[in-house]
């Protein structure tokens, strides 16, 4: 059996939980100025018209010269704040309790690899688990994200992450810190069981190949492959999420999903695709690196 974090059963769950939620906030830090152009090309809507009226984001690259130029290199971290908060969580949680669920899908007693299918079991439970916890950090991520230039005198909705889980609370309630929960759950526990099913197969296979080792090469590839089945699988889910977390036009998932498909065409739901893969791509690299390495470290300071 080839766990996706390497040998964890030689650690604790605290110590695995630490891990994950510290590779994928580092990973966040890396990586969020490609998530901001992703959902600012998500939420664009179709345009109409002449020239004029044409997209005003094109492109990851176009979309972070924009971003850069208008509102300044720092807004390209927008939500970094709310973002480590739902890795510090969600990441956590996904990654820390993902051996321990396929061990009870499997059986304590089961010997040889775990067979893809409850590989993807476990990462589809760990994932909904992880995002109903994390579900507010997310909203307020997307919500500050998705905040482009203003007209001058025009205050913005949030001075920040703490103000906007506070505003939000006092003027939407409680229950609107979940929004979009239903298709955030659905998106979560798909990307996270692409993510972590696939890193943990294709490290295997990788691992059975005369020459390779559980090494840097090794974690990279199987990072790698983990990134693009995330994306080919999640990025409808996550164009709808985006949207109904962005704007609260939406009545309900099978609402934005029918509007989004009328509006704006099929294509409309893998809008952000290069930025989504070049995110989610040097997402998973840079957070399975990280967790390997951690995950040694942590080992190191359990053994005896």
């Amino acid at each position: 059996m080839s766990p996706p974090a390497g040998d964890s059963t030689n650690i604790s769950f605290t110590g695995t939980l630490a891990s994950g939620a510290f590779a994928a906030c580092f990973a966040e830090v890396c990586t969020i100025p490609l998530d901001t152009a992703k959902v600012r090309l998500q939420l664009q809507k179709k345009s109409v018209g002449d020239a004029a009226s044409l997209p005003k984001y094109r492109g990851m690259l176009g979309t972070v010269g924009t971003i850069s130029r208008e509102e300044g290199l720092s807004a390209l971290w927008k939500g970094i704040v709310p973002g480590l908060h739902r890795q510090c969580l969600y990441g956590g949680l996904r990654i820390g309790l993902y051996d321990p669920v396929k061990t009870f899908y499997v059986g304590k007693d089961h010997v040889g690899d775990v067979p893809l299918s409850k590989k993807i079991l476990a990462g589809l439970t760990t994932g909904a688990v992880g995002i109903m916890i994390a579900n507010p950090t997310d909203l307020v991520k997307v919500r500050l994200q998705s905040e482009g230039k203003l007209a001058p005198g025009v205050p913005r909705r949030y001075t920040g992450a703490l103000n906007a889980y506070s505003t939000i609370f006092k003027q939407e309630g409680l229950a609107a810190l979940w929004t979009g929960l239903g298709p955030n759950i659905a998106r979560n526990a798909i990307i996270n069981a692409a993510e972590l099913a696939s890193y943990d197969q294709v490290k295997e296979t990788i691992l059975k190949i005369p020459g390779f080792t559980d090494n840097v090469v090794t974690h990279l590839l199987s990072g790698l492959g983990a990134g693009f089945v995330a994306v080919c699988i999640g990025s409808p889910i996550d164009v709808v999420k985006s949207r109904m977390m962005g704007d609260s036009a939406y009545k309900s998932t099978i609402d934005c999903f029918i509007k989004t498909l009328k509006n704006d065409g099929p294509l409309a739901f893998y809008k952000g695709f290069i930025p989504n893969f070049g995110r989610l791509g040097s997402w998973n690299v840079i957070m399975f690196l990280t967790l390997e390495q951690a995950k040694k470290f942590v080992k190191s300071l359990e053994s005896p």
